[in-house]
Order: C-alpha cells, then structure tokens, then sequence
C-alpha cells in the first residue's frame, strides 16, 4: 500500500489512465471486429467504410503508445489484405 502522500495520489492516477487506457483498447477491439463481420457478410463497400475509419482509429491508438506501431502496422495490413481478397 502506498505510504506516502505522493505514492497515494500516483496510485489514483494509475487508476484514471489504466481505465482510459482500457477504453481505447476496447475501441480498437470493436472496430477490428466490425472490419471482420464486414467481410464474413461479403459486404466490400461496408468493408471498405470500415476499414477507413477502423485505419484511423488504429493509428490514434499506436500514436497514444497504446499498442507498439508495428502491431498497429500489422492489423492495417492483415485487415486491408483481407478486404481486397474479397474483389477476388
């Protein structure tokens, strides 16, 4: 437990920033999810709607260092060659 006044108010922000934190993560969950239904729907002008903003999304969060940039490098790839096989 925290002992002094300084490691009590630091705990509490460690509490703040690990729930905002979480939040974004959450975000970045559900739009890669969407992206993946768009496509298992065979819906490419969903998938591609999608894709855009779940791209922005993911870099908002790698930018927060949220998730390391290659990660964030990996989904939008994984995730736009995923869509453009359903042209194919």
């Amino acid at each position: 437990m925290a002992n002094t006044a300084q490691a009590r108010k630091r705990a509490r922000q460690a509490i703040k920033l690990n729930k905002h934190n979480s939040s974004l993560r959450s975000m970045l969950r559900t739009s890669i999810k969407r992206v993946r239904q768009a496509i298992d729907a065979g819906d490419q002008e969903a998938a591609n709607t999608v894709l855009r903003s779940t791209a922005s999304i993911i870099d908002r969060v790698a930018d927060k260092k949220i998730i390391h940039k290659n990660k964030a490098a990996r989904h939008k790839s994984r995730l736009s060659a995923a869509v453009k096989a359903m042209a194919s």
